[in-house]
């Protein structure tokens, strides 16, 4: 356990961009981690008002401001990849703070076993203190194309960004576990439970069932097994529009967790559910149609509240689909408004909202909690 934090198994998950570590985290949050994106409380440091704001500003110019005078990581990005001294003197305003929003989080958190994703664990002094570092691992060809497909770097840049880091053979020699992510979900996922069983000193109760009286539904926390039930009943539900498979889902457990109302133990309801940089959102959200929406909404939202609320999330989005967002007072009832981007009053959360929103889906909003981590001074 680490000295650091009492009562505490840390994991130190590292590796180069884009070789797969927010999958990796993910999983491990599947099986009870607290999870940590370090990288992301990088970016909260810097957004205006924040303790990082100023000290960016001030350092690199403004230059590096948008518009709406919130730094522009893409400019900034474009300064400090290719300048090592440049890159050294972010890092010496931002790991400060990113170590003492992180010491903050672990403190509260509940959870036996946290594990912090950061790329730059390794270069500070994080990584003396966790317990081990776990790092993630892919072909170099591999990266390029996830970088190419997901960030919409050319191949120059992308190639750019990874030659800037560290060596991976480095990372690799620091590594106690070392994961593979070069194939589906489910090799990945093997390799995760394999590690987790092996070196997780203390392990963690499966989720308890959540049982809601008043309609004898339960909630409860999906596992990957289940993958294929819950591609069935979505296809079911949406009566062929949305043809799911297990691989889709297995895929999908790669970025969010599942929760499942259950009625009579055949799943009657569900929500795809993640959180990213202390802000919980729901992309999917289902309901059998012989199951009451009132009843079915209420179970299902206590609980996404409740586990958000664990994992000391600020606020949380639902994007609806409009069968659902009609139902105004339900969702007010529950202490949602509809909103939109631009309503959200916190860039983080404006963050979130953009990259989750669909076409055609509604946005409602309740604020969990006041305050903030690397709040504005």
């Amino acid at each position: 356990m680490s000295s650091t934090w009492p009562n505490k198994f840390v994991i130190g998950l590292t590796g180069n961009i884009a070789t797969g570590k927010s999958v990796v985290r993910k999983m491990l949050e599947h099986l009870g981690a607290y999870g940590i994106d370090a990288d992301a409380l990088s970016h909260r440091a810097m957004l205006k008002g924040a303790p990082g704001y100023q000290p960016v500003v001030d350092t690199f110019g403004k230059w590096i401001l948008a518009s709406d005078k919130q730094i522009d990581r893409q400019k900034l990005g474009n300064l400090v990849f290719p300048n090592p001294d440049a890159m050294t003197a972010l890092e010496g305003i931002l790991h400060p703070l990113i170590q003492d929003a992180t010491d903050m989080l672990i403190r509260r958190t509940k959870a036996k076993v946290v594990v912090i994703e950061a790329i730059k664990l390794l270069e500070g002094d994080l990584h003396n203190h966790c317990d081990t570092i776990w790092v993630a691992d892919t072909d170099p060809d591999l990266q390029i194309e996830r970088l190419m497909k997901k960030r919409g770097l050319t191949q120059a840049v992308a190639q750019q960004r990874i030659q800037m880091q560290s060596a991976q053979q480095e990372k690799l020699a620091t590594a106690n576990t070392v994961i593979r992510n070069n194939h589906s979900f489910e090799k990945t996922w093997e390799q995760v439970l394999d590690a987790w069983n092996q070196n997780i000193p203390e392990k963690i109760e499966p989720t308890e069932v959540k049982q809601v009286d008043a309609s004898l539904l339960t909630v409860q926390r999906a596992g990957p097994g289940e993958a294929q039930q819950i591609a069935e009943f979505i296809t079911h539900v949406s009566l062929g529009a949305r043809r799911l498979t297990r691989s889709d889902i297995m895929a999908d457990f790669g970025e969010k967790a599942f929760l499942l109302l259950k009625s009579d133990r055949k799943i009657a309801g569900l929500v795809g559910w993640q959180v990213e940089n202390l802000v919980a959102r729901v992309d999917d959200f289902v309901i059998d149609d012989n199951i009451p929406i009132s009843e079915a909404v209420t179970a299902m939202i206590m609980e996404v509240e409740n586990a958000s609320s664990e994992l000391l999330c600020e606020a949380l989005l639902l994007f609806l689909p409009p069968s659902l967002a009609q139902h105004n007072q339900i969702w007010e009832g529950l202490g949602y408004s509809a909103r939109t981007v631009k309503d959200l009053t916190v860039r983080a959360w404006q963050e979130a909202a953009m990259e989750s929103m669909t076409p055609g889906s509604v946005l409602y909003f309740k604020q969990l909690r006041k305050d903030r981590v690397l709040r504005p001074i």
